[in-house]
């Protein structure tokens, strides 16, 4: 399914094929999917969490491995950018559910953040306009993500797993608020300062 999807996404882009960035990329996708696989089968129990902390570990390791290579090899393109993003979004949504067992709904907010945006764009045309690259983002998603990692094993104490989901959702909200106020200020095409 996710390669029927890249594969759309790559023609859609006009790319011939995919970058090894991309397939980087890929590569984090399908880890993201076993790990939502091990949550949904779970949904009476706690996952193995000897099979999902390495899953989890790798694909965050990865995220730090594809922008690299993209810049490093020169095919950094908006479709690559955009599966990244996008596949960090469904790996913080699946890793957002499974914490929710242990540390409560309010977790989800983080996971449900870029979908809720996107289901904004509907309604408000705005929200769809394409936003410039920042490096900010990608520190809240890795603050979130290892900080979701950290739920998924005890070796972590709780109160500094929920501090650190606390600030993880904190940034990815202020994040989100960013992008929101930057587009809004430019929603009648006009730029603004």
């Amino acid at each position: 399914m996710v390669t029927i999807a890249v594969a759309r996404g790559l023609r859609r882009s006009g790319v011939a094929r995919p970058s090894p960035a991309d397939l980087v990329t890929l590569t984090r996708a399908i880890l993201g999917c076993a790990a939502a696989r091990l949550v949904v089968d779970s949904r009476s129990g706690e996952p193995p969490a000897r099979q999902l902390f390495p899953l989890t570990v790798v694909a965050l390791a990865l995220d730090a491995v594809d922008g690299w290579v993209a810049r490093r090899t020169g095919t950094a393109t908006p479709f690559g950018a955009r599966f990244d993003g996008e596949t960090d979004a469904f790996l913080i949504l699946t890793l957002s559910a499974q914490a929710a067992r242990a540390y409560g709904p309010w977790v989800l907010a983080a996971g449900v953040a870029r979908y809720a945006f996107g289901a904004a764009g509907w309604a408000l045309p705005w929200l769809r306009r394409p936003l410039p690259p920042r490096y900010w983002r990608k520190v809240a998603t890795a603050t979130e993500g290892v900080a979701l990692a950290a739920a998924l094993t005890s070796v972590v104490p709780r109160r500094v797993t929920g501090a650190g989901l606390i600030a993880g959702s904190v940034l990815i909200a202020e994040s989100f608020g960013r992008d929101i106020w930057w587009l809004w200020r430019r929603r009648n095409g006009t730029p603004a300062e």
